[in-house]
């Protein structure tokens, strides 16, 4: 049997409102046709956004990406066919429907995966944030979380100290004290 190719992750269009359909009716063909060494993932962003209705607030999970499904797959005419003809599938994302693979920075940035590091931090290590909307920042670790691989780092913004909380794939250690930071004009 030849080695099989490593699975990677495309983006699949359904109609509004059909992406929890079209993921469950694609686990279900995933189950009932042995298509778990194919199809190995399914996933529907989600972001937590707080509501307010009659003056209460309330969290609730929204659609980051409405109408999009992402599918982590081994690619093969058959399989194509199998997700292509799913019910509110309207096609993959790609030139004429044919899947594109997502690069490792798209999948990073969707968080599709969950990203560790080998690298080992301390309270007090001199950081500098290299991803993130707070790239090109440094500073200083003040809380370590290794469970959730998250640190809070107090930074200078605006000319105050300010602590963020990062995902140590986010950060990297500095040797030395904390470069300047750009002045804000």
């Amino acid at each position: 049997m030849p080695e099989m190719e490593q699975p990677k992750w495309y983006i699949l269009h359904t109609y509004s409102g059909y992406e929890a359909m079209v993921k469950d009716s694609l686990e279900k063909l995933i189950e009932n046709n042995k298509l778990g060494d194919y199809i190995v993932d399914l996933k529907i962003p989600m972001e937590q956004v707080i509501e307010e209705k009659n003056g209460k607030k309330k969290v609730v999970e929204r659609k980051l990406l409405p109408c999009y499904v992402f599918i982590k797959m081994i690619y093969t005419n058959q399989i194509w066919y199998y997700v292509t003809s799913t019910r509110g599938v309207t096609g993959f994302c790609g030139p004429q429907g044919r899947p594109i693979p997502m690069k490792p920075e798209e999948i990073r940035k969707m968080r599709l995966e969950e990203y560790t590091t080998d690298e080992v931090f301390a309270i007090g290590d001199t950081v500098s944030i290299e991803d993130g909307p707070l790239k090109g920042f440094f500073g200083t670790i003040k809380e370590l979380n290794s469970a959730a691989q998250k640190a809070k780092i107090s930074t200078t913004m605006f000319g105050r100290e300010t602590d963020v909380e990062v995902e140590y794939v986010q950060i990297e250690k500095l040797d030395g004290a904390i470069p300047e930071q750009p002045e804000e004009e």
